[in-house]
Formats: C-alpha cells, sequence, structure tokens
C-alpha cells in the first residue's frame, strides 16, 4: 500500500513539474514576444492604413502560414513617377525553432493570418508622404506579412502538430501574386526587410532580381539583418543553437545558397555574415552597430546572466561598465569584420551607426525626421536613396559609441525583458503541487525508515 501511495505522489510530482516547465516555456515565449513588440512600436501620427489582402490560391500550391491559414501582405498603389517602381518589404518578427515555439507562435499574427491585424500604418520607407520618406513616397509599397518562422525560407511540415513550414513557397507565391498586379512592368524595384526580414531581403535577394528583365533597375536592403554567430556573456552560442533547430526543423538547408553550403554546414549558411560577400546583386546593410534585439537575445540573454551581472547594462547601455562596454565594442569590431569583403564591392552601401536601436527604416523617427540618426550629417533616408539612385558611393560607417548623439537609443525595462529561463541543467521552478507532494513523500519515507522498512516493502 505504501508503495503504492509514493508511487502516486510521485506520478503527480512529475507532472507538476512538467507543468511548471510548460507554464514556463511559455511564460519564456510571451517574453520574446514583448520584446518583439516593443522593438516594432513606432510613433505614428496621421499614417497611412492600409489593409490585408489574402494571396488567393496559395494555399492550393501550399504556400500556407505555420497553422495551415493563407498568407498576404499590405500593398499601396503608387502613383505619378512611382507608378512604375515597386518596394517589397519582408516584415521581421524572430524565428521559432521546436514544436513547442511553433506550435505557440501559430497562435499569434507571426504564425497565422487568422489574427494579423485588418490594416497596419505604413511609416517611414513605407509612408506616402514626401516629406516623410522622399524617394519612394510615391511608388508601390507592399508589406509582406511574416507567418512561416524561418524568413521566409523553410520547406516541410509536421503533421503530428498540425504544423506547416512552407516559408519559401509563401515567398513564391507572393511574387508571382505582385507580378500578375503589375510587378512585372517595373522600372525599378526595391527589397527590403527588417529584423528577420532583413535576413530574409539577404536570402532572397538574388531570386528577386531574377524575378525581372535585365534592363529593371533591381537592388536590395536589409535593416537590422546582419546577425552574427557571436559568444554570448557566458562563452555560449545562443544565437548559433538557435538557429541550428530553425533550420533543421524547418527544412531550410536545402534553400540556403549552394555557394555556401558547399563550403559550410547549413546553420552556418544561415547567418548573413557568411553570404552577404557572394550576392550578386547590389545590396545594403543598414544596421546600429550595438543592434538592440541581438544585445537582449544573443549577446546578454537571459540563461547566459542567471546573477544579473549584466541586467543594468542589457537595459540601459548608459549603465555598463568598462568591462561590459569592450565586451560590446568588441561585438561592434566583430560586425566591422563581418562586412569587410562586402564593402569592397563599389555597388554595395553601408549605414553602420552606433546606436542601440533595431530596425531603423520602418520608424519615422529614424527614418526621416528633422532629429534622426545620422552619419556625416545625412539621414538614413538619404543615404539609401543617394545609393539606389546612384547620387553617391555610400560607405557610412560611425565612430564607437559614445560619439554619435543623433542616435534614438531603446531603453528596456522589467516588463519587455522579464521572462523564466529553465533547462535541463538547472533547478525546476516547482508547484505548490510539487512542493506538497515532495514533502508527503519524504514524510512517508521517514516512517518507512523509522519502521525499518524499504520502498518497496509491503
Amino acid at each position: 500500500m505504501k508503495q503504492i501511495f509514493i508511487w502516486v505522489l510521485s506520478f503527480w510530482t512529475v507532472i507538476g513539474i512538467g507543468l511548471s516547465r510548460s507554464d514556463a516555456g511559455l511564460e519564456e515565449f510571451n517574453a520574446k514576444e514583448r520584446l518583439l513588440s516593443f522593438l516594432e512600436t513606432a510613433v505614428v501620427s496621421n499614417s497611412l492604413q492600409v489593409p490585408l489582402t489574402l494571396i488567393q490560391g496559395a494555399a492550393s500550391k501550399g504556400a500556407v502560414c505555420l497553422d495551415g491559414t493563407p498568407p498576404g501582405y499590405h500593398l499601396d498603389r503608387g502613383f505619378g513617377s512611382g507608378s512604375n517602381s515597386w518596394l517589397i518589404q519582408l516584415e521581421g518578427g524572430g524565428w521559432c525553432n521546436t514544436i513547442r515555439s511553433c506550435v505557440l507562435r501559430k497562435t499569434t499574427r507571426r504564425g497565422s493570418s487568422k489574427f494579423m491585424e485588418k490594416q497596419i500604418n505604413f511609416t517611414g520607407i513605407l509612408s506616402n508622404k514626401a516629406e516623410q520618406n522622399p524617394d519612394f513616397y510615391n511608388w508601390n509599397r507592399v508589406k509582406l506579412r511574416y507567418c512561416d518562422g524561418a524568413s521566409f525560407a523553410g520547406e516541410g511540415q509536421n503533421e503530428a502538430n498540425q504544423l506547416y513550414f512552407r516559408g519559401q513557397r509563401i515567398w513564391s507565391a507572393a511574387m508571382e501574386d505582385l507580378m500578375a498586379k503589375g510587378m512585372h512592368n517595373a522600372e525599378q524595384a526595391l527589397l527590403s526587410g527588417c529584423s528577420a526580414g532583413g535576413l530574409a531581403s539577404i536570402l532572397h535577394c538574388d531570386e528577386f532580381k531574377d524575378l525581372f528583365p535585365k534592363t529593371t533597375k533591381v537592388k536590395c536592403l536589409s535593416d537590422a539583418g546582419l546577425f552574427l554567430d557571436a559568444t554570448n556573456v557566458a562563452g555560449g552560442h545562443t544565437l548559433r543553437d538557435m538557429y541550428g533547430g530553425v533550420v533543421t526543423l524547418q527544412g531550410v538547408q536545402n534553400n540556403l545558397p549552394s555557394t555556401c553550403t558547399s563550403q559550410m554546414p547549413p546553420t552556418s549558411c544561415f547567418f548573413p555574415q557568411n553570404l552577404v560577400a557572394n550576392i550578386k546583386t547590389p545590396m545594403f546593410l543598414l544596421n546600429a552597430a550595438y543592434d538592440a534585439w541581438q544585445v537582449q537575445e544573443s549577446l546578454i540573454p537571459s540563461s547566459a546572466d542567471p546573477n544579473g551581472f549584466w541586467r543594468d547594462c542589457k537595459m540601459d547601455q548608459a549603465h555598463c561598465n568598462s568591462s561590459q562596454m569592450l565586451f560590446l565594442q568588441d561585438f561592434r569590431n566583430q560586425m566591422l569584420n563581418a562586412i569587410n569583403d562586402f564593402s569592397k564591392s563599389n555597388q554595395n552601401g553601408l549605414f553602420i551607426n552606433s546606436c542601440f536601436a533595431h530596425c531603423q527604416s520602418e520608424r519615422q523617427d529614424t527614418w526621416y525626421e528633422n532629429d534622426s540618426p545620422r552619419i556625416g550629417n545625412k539621414a538614413i533616408a538619404v543615404s539609401v536613396g543617394d545609393w539606389f539612385f546612384d547620387r553617391m558611393s555610400v560607405k557610412a560607417i560611425d565612430c564607437p559609441y559614445p560619439c554619435d548623439n543623433s542616435c534614438h537609443n531603446l531603453i528596456f525595462n522589467d516588463d519587455v525583458t522579464s521572462t523564466i529561463t529553465i533547462s535541463e541543467s538547472t533547478s525546476l521552478t516547482f508547484t505548490l503541487l510539487n512542493l506538497l507532494s515532495a514533502f508527503l513523500i519524504t514524510l512517508t519515507c521517514s516512517k518507512c525508515i523509522m519502521g525499518g522498512l524499504s520502498l518497496t516493502g509491503d
């Protein structure tokens, strides 16, 4: 009887621990969502609202979001001199690298069109106002929504959990639909993207170019997409580990450039530093040297700083001590080294400012305002325009922090960064049920021992 009682209590203890782990996984997912939402937040004033268009016929081609719903985009038609010019902006929003994270993701707008906003604001590079977006305001401007979790590069599915990894098909279906809606007549086209969308613009740049005749002027812009295979503060490789999960789970390897995969493991070929030098199409890299997302999630993830030594620095760069700042300066140096060969090409452009920021092309305050970030007194929008229209070469690299007073640095708070980190090697968070069960087992076993009985005795 005692044996059965202890077995039942042990069973519920395991169940309780599983629930704790599940709750912790959900909280960690929610924390990552809060961070992404915070980074995407922009001050919007009288901006254009553009409705969502679901791609007809995409589902029949297997081009679906994680949950099987059709993908979509927002299109605002060009006018005047921009009628035959097209700008495609690939939405960002992180990745999912495990079954659990993808299952959670498909209950959000990042994994299902059911949860996408019916209309969104077009600001920054998507604005339709000349005073906010001087070079692209009257182009056909498209925002392709991100609902696959692998930077539009996955191919596969997981039937047991009803997950569809169809990022590559979404990309193809969207391009086919837009070509049918007039993009095939484009005189000039720019593929852009922010964050995970910035990585996607790198991955798909040459594919985009190949859609058009050679007479079409085609270029690509990656904003905050220069993710580095960097070492975190504990000596680990957080982003490499995560990318490994994305590539393996979502079948990304077959859609990566063979020029890279023939020489490196597939996971390495998901890192832009191993791709950009071999892209044939002209490309512009816009990146903060101390990218805020990479600082939060790659360099100083909660799992790498369990004692909170880096907490204040992570929240606000002004609170970093000298040794912490040296670590961040080394990250900047790694970024500059990673783009060394890329920068040698006359066709490519750069704007690497020494800010703690992320996604500066979609935010109006950082794209083109009176107090927007500048290098050499030139705003980001002007620099990108000068490069695209070949008005001048743009290879702008800022001096190290804290020399730039024009930055719009991001300051974080507990609501944004709080999370629960749990792993096999760390102690688990126990629920009241766990503690009660553990107490009862201890009490019962004590009686067993006091009575001279073994745990397996009658």
